[in-house]
């Protein structure tokens, strides 16, 4: 199996993500530089990791969305392929057009990091099928526009048509309907503020994050 982990300048879990996804599920884990055009031939899982893209100038994941390789990513998507983006990475899918909604300051106006609790709202998507009939796993969180938003007409068809993901069990940063994950209409793109990198070995407290790495991977 064959993993694609996004560098943005800014990126700051990028490698975070490769190890997480080597030590998860034995794939290789390619490097992939923003200014590439073409992503590795064969690639089963493309993810694109947190930190602060461009400093988060303009808007957090808006000047990433324009980068070269997002026309690959934006075609893998398009053919199937499995691809998650976590915090940042949540925040360029959403500037891309690859997921609906928003990301806004935090309602707090403050940064956040800590363990969250998700509910797991739908464990039948390609990436939650390995949590079966858990209900209940846990993350971390750490940013400052985690925020999600979209108008209620969205909102709702995502709700009805089990786009939500995972939703706080407590709302660290006030989105909408607690949500703290939600998939495109097709099912293969994921965005998620939650880090599954940093919950993949019990030594970082919880181990949940590698059975989402895990699922995404035994679909392919």
């Amino acid at each position: 199996m064959k993993a694609a982990v996004i560098v943005f300048p800014g990126s700051n879990c990028d490698r975070d993500c490769k190890v997480a996804i080597e030590r998860s599920t034995g794939a290789q884990v390619a490097m992939v530089w923003h200014q590439e055009t073409a992503l590795p031939a064969g690639v089963d899982l493309i993810v694109l990791p947190g930190g602060f893209s461009y400093g988060d100038y303009l808007r957090c994941g808006a000047m990433a969305a324009l980068s070269p390789v997002m026309a690959a990513v934006k075609a893998a998507a398009e053919r199937g392929v499995a691809t998650v983006g976590v915090c940042n990475g949540f925040q360029i899918l959403c500037e891309a057009g690859l997921l609906p909604g928003a990301l806004l300051r935090n309602a707090a106006l403050k940064y956040v990091c800590k363990p969250v609790s998700l509910e797991v709202t739908n464990a039948q998507t390609r990436f939650t099928a390995g949590y079966a009939g858990r209900r209940e796993v846990r993350m971390t969180i750490g940013n400052g526009e985690g925020n999600y938003y979209a108008d209620e007409a969205t909102l709702e068809r995502l709700e009805g048509e089990g786009q939500v993901v995972f939703r706080y069990l407590e709302n660290p940063n006030g989105s909408a309907r607690r949500i703290a994950g939600v998939v495109n209409g097709a099912g293969n793109v994921l965005g998620l503020m939650p880090h599954p990198d940093r919950a993949f070995e019990p030594e970082l407290g919880s181990a949940d994050g590698a059975i989402l790495f895990q699922s995404a991977l035994a679909s392919a």
